[in-house]
């Protein structure tokens, strides 16, 4: 295991490093999947929920009794209009939020698909060159560990966040979950 990145800010706030992630529990479990069509990916402008505003994967909550693999295929259905085929999983993130909120998500990465994306009332979707991916309209981490993915390598990450503030953080590239 490499550890790439950690940072730490104020005294008086949560740090990384004093949380027994094993032990903790999330308030809801999520997923993302990537849809890569050579040098482009497929994006979002999330239009409502968490993150809404922001530049995205599509991706949502897993449901009761959902496997992550298939909330990823069907969120990206959902979302975007299109199935991804055969998601690989290369990332597991943890979010804890000052306010009480916490999540653990699943990134996947699908190199095909079958449909044409299209629009729907939670996300407009675009295809980007994946060497300008516009991280500013994004989430804060996702600077920090998509990069990795997008290079293949599997990763690890713990952040916490207040509001859409990034206070702590932490990536590992792992061999395997």
């Amino acid at each position: 295991m490499i550890i790439i990145h950690h940072m730490e800010k104020k005294h008086n706030q949560i740090k990384i490093k004093n949380i027994d992630w094993k032990k903790w529990q999330f308030t809801e479990k999520a997923v993302l999947c990537f849809v890569i069509n050579n040098d482009k990916i497929l994006l979002i402008h999330k239009k409502r929920g968490l993150g809404k505003g922001k530049i995205n994967a599509p991706g949502g909550r897993i449901e009761e009794g959902e496997t992550p693999i298939k909330a990823a295929i069907r969120e990206t259905q959902e979302e975007v209009l299109i199935t991804p085929i055969n998601p690989v999983k290369y990332a597991e993130l943890n979010f804890i939020f000052t306010d009480g909120y916490s999540l653990y998500g699943e990134a996947y990465i699908s190199k095909s698909h079958t449909g044409i994306p299209g629009e729907t009332e939670e996300a407009k979707p675009f295809w980007q060159e994946i060497d300008k991916i516009p991280y500013d309209r994004m989430w804060e981490d996702d600077r920090l560990w998509l990069p990795h993915v997008l290079n293949g390598k599997k990763v690890k990450a713990y952040f916490i966040f207040e509001k859409d503030k990034m206070l702590d953080h932490n990536v590992e590239i792992v061999e395997s979950f």
